[in-house]
């Protein structure tokens, strides 16, 4: 018996999903989510299968919601998206439904889950992996981070960032508020934050331009970005002539 959640801000989509699962032989619905919030919890307590996910959702959508998933399930969108994502649906989901649906197009997209083989399940949580980079290349995704702190979610808007600096597996985002880890890269920040906005200096750190009140010469070819703060962020060669490709100095 494979275990699902449907996660979707709209009780008659809901009704819709859960309506059609019914005539499906070897599926269990453990339970409805309203949003992304009781998305995660519910996904962290019931550890399902499958999930049936809405993208557009208000306080978090579904994108950022599997971000804060640590090894998240299999995904089948149902979604009323745009076409830019919907090119990323078909690259990395198990399978994506435009809404509105016919049973039929719902039957095909479970049944497609439902022949995957237990050796495809890593195969599939590396296709989320994969999706969400790709969707993040989606300008709506780019103002704003979302962060989980024990068991609370932060919405951060990119405008509070002051530098973002690497920690282990983590990146760490300063704000004025403190910090927060977020599970992503450097390279991964680097490529999707506005570059005239954020350049990275330094193999472990990336600043906003708006923040750096000055930059002082370090030893040798090295430099050291002050910030608002007072925070001192080092510079390395190639960062520094970023740096000064982006002030136009």
């Amino acid at each position: 018996m494979k275990s699902v959640l449907i996660i979707d801000d709209e009780p008659l989509a809901r009704l819709v999903v859960r309506e059609y699962l019914q005539e499906v032989d070897g599926v269990e619905v453990l339970a409805e989510c309203g949003d992304g919030f009781e998305g995660i919890k519910a996904i962290m307590q019931h550890q399902p299968d499958l999930i049936f996910l809405d993208v557009q959702m208000p306080k978090i959508n579904g994108f950022e919601m599997l971000e804060l998933v640590e090894n998240p399930p299999a995904v089948i969108f149902a979604t009323a998206f745009d076409e830019y994502a919907i090119k990323a649906f078909e690259a990395h989901a198990v399978d994506y439904l435009l809404k509105p649906f016919s049973k039929d197009r719902f039957q095909k997209a479970v049944e497609k889950f439902l022949s995957q083989t237990p050796a495809a399940a890593p195969a599939a949580q590396k296709q989320t992996e994969q999706l969400l980079e790709t969707a993040a290349a989606n300008t709506a995704q780019q103002e704003r981070i979302v962060v989980k702190t024990g068991t609370k979610v932060k919405i951060i808007p990119v405008a509070d960032v002051t530098y973002l600096e690497a920690d282990d597996d983590y990146v760490s985002i300063h704000t004025a508020e403190g910090s927060f880890l977020k599970n992503k890269t450097m390279s991964f920040f680097e490529q999707t934050l506005d570059p005239g906005r954020f350049v990275r200096v330094h193999r472990s750190y990336i600043v906003s331009v708006q923040e750096i009140t000055r930059i002082d010469p370090y030893e040798k070819d090295a430099h050291l970005a002050i910030l608002k703060s007072g925070a001192k962020i080092p510079v390395s060669k190639t960062g520094y002539v970023k740096l000064k490709q982006v002030l136009g100095i």
